[in-house]
């Protein structure tokens, strides 16, 4: 929502290191809590008005200073559309080939316009606001949707199946492996017959 609003966020590990905002946070909660009691208020209407109208202006008056250049940076004040479009809350899901995202725990059926083409595992930005409002935008538009009642049954993940076990095999003592060459059997060598060749020709090719 910063980012969106071009505030930048300077991360501090210690109030002191805030300097002016906290030093006027402290003057604050020891002067304004003390004023709302003196005058008896124990309402947030009434602290607000009280805040709005006579705390900050007298507070202002008295302790404000003039800045050291003229120029000023303050942007452009976002219009109420622009702030319903940045306070919400966002969050990326994958739709299912059947069009199909899951949100908290529930099923929400997409309907696009055209079932001609498919998600093909696609992003959708689910937006959700402070009133319980939910919007879906698939490609940047607005996509309508329906809550299943009943849960769609996800495929189960295949698991990789369980390693088999390596066996190692032991030649037996008296395995030939095993014997020395003195007491290997010598091999016999069976004469090769000659067969007669077979249109070969007995002269050199010229």
């Amino acid at each position: 929502m910063c980012e969106k609003l071009g505030i930048g966020i300077i991360a501090a590990s210690s109030p002191q290191a805030k300097g002016r905002i906290e030093r006027a946070n402290g003057v604050h909660q020891d002067r304004l809590i003390k004023k709302m009691r003196r005058k008896k208020i124990a309402s947030y209407e009434a602290a607000n008005e009280y805040l709005q109208k006579q705390y900050l202006p007298e507070h202002n008056r008295r302790f404000a200073r003039p800045s050291a250049r003229p120029e000023d940076y303050h942007g452009r004040k976002p219009s109420v559309r622009e702030l319903h479009e940045i306070f919400r809350l966002e969050t990326e899901r994958s739709i299912s080939n059947d069009w199909v995202i899951q949100h908290e725990g529930r099923s929400l059926q997409l309907h696009p316009g055209s079932r001609h083409y498919g998600p093909r595992q696609s992003q959708a930005l689910v937006c959700q606001w402070e009133d319980g409002n939910m919007q879906i935008y698939y490609r940047g538009k607005p996509i309508a949707f329906t809550e299943l009642k009943e849960r769609v049954p996800t495929s189960p993940e295949l698991r990789p199946s369980a390693p088999r076990p390596i066996m190692i095999r032991k030649a037996r003592k008296d395995h030939p492996w095993r014997q020395g060459y003195q007491n290997m059997r010598p091999r016999v060598l069976t004469p090769a017959i000659a067969a007669p060749l077979v249109r070969m020709r007995t002269y050199a090719s010229p």
